[in-house]
């Protein structure tokens, strides 16, 4: 992350938090108890913001400066909500192909998914407030600018969201090894969001029940997985062509 897009202080943080500002991370040393930072919780609660308790260690491993215990991130970009981005994408009357990550925490493999996502078409990425990857300098930079261009929407509660998805017309689609259904076998030309997971847990329990289809990529070799951004990618192009064969 780049210098200009830390702050540190609790004070500071604060402020930001007020004005409005998009926060990326927030992260306060752990067993802190002052009237700052009660104010500061306070003021990340009423402002529905996460933050992480840390030890020192990991603050001074961020800043050398006098952080107070508090260090923030803000965000390189600005992050869209799902309830209002989808009803803009049928009014222009686009099919929804839209990506979730669950639990994919890596920046450059969020990069270069973005950078996937804008090339097919699709209308935007969905990741979770917490437990998701940064969106910071080198992710910016792995996506050649697509997250620029393409929407983010960061999303409190996934569940909820693949509800309302589903309740809008949307196919729920997970990706995973846990299906016989190959990636060919399910019609992605209907309106879908499409679920990744992490490489190393997959996709949630939870959201695997959500699932309307679920379906994986066929792999010959003796290696047991894709890249998460590698898969996303075929994922995507299977659904880009055969949109482009019902044309």
């Amino acid at each position: 992350m780049n210098d200009e897009h830390l702050i540190y202080g609790t004070r500071a943080v604060i402020e930001a938090v007020r004005e409005g500002k998009e926060i990326e991370k927030i992260f306060i040393q752990r067993g802190l108890n002052n009237p700052l930072i009660h104010e500061l919780k306070k003021q990340l609660k009423e402002s529905d913001v996460f933050f992480n308790d840390v030890p020192s260690e990991k603050l001074n491993r961020l800043t050398q400066k006098n952080h107070q215990g508090v260090v923030a991130f803000l965000s390189s970009i600005v992050y869209y909500s799902i309830e209002q981005l989808l009803p803009s994408i049928f009014e222009r009357g686009e099919i929804p192909l839209l990506i979730m990550l669950d639990r994919v925490t890596d920046v450059r493999n969020m990069g270069a998914i973005a950078r996937t996502a804008e090339c097919v078409g699709a209308q935007c990425i969905i990741t979770p407030s917490r437990g998701g990857a940064l969106i910071n300098s080198d992710a910016i930079k792995t996506s050649a600018g697509a997250l620029h261009r393409i929407p983010v929407c960061r999303e409190d509660n996934l569940k909820l969201t693949l509800e309302f998805l589903s309740s809008s017309g949307l196919q729920i689609i997970a990706c995973t090894e846990k299906t016989d259904k190959l990636i060919y076998d399910v019609d992605l030309k209907t309106p879908c969001v499409i679920i990744m997971g992490s490489e190393e847990n997959g996709i949630s329990g939870e959201y695997l029940k959500r699932a309307d289809s679920k379906i994986k990529i066929p792999l010959h070799g003796n290696i047991a997985s894709l890249n998460v951004s590698v898969a996303t990618a075929v994922v995507l192009y299977e659904a880009l062509r055969q949109r482009n064969l019902s044309k």
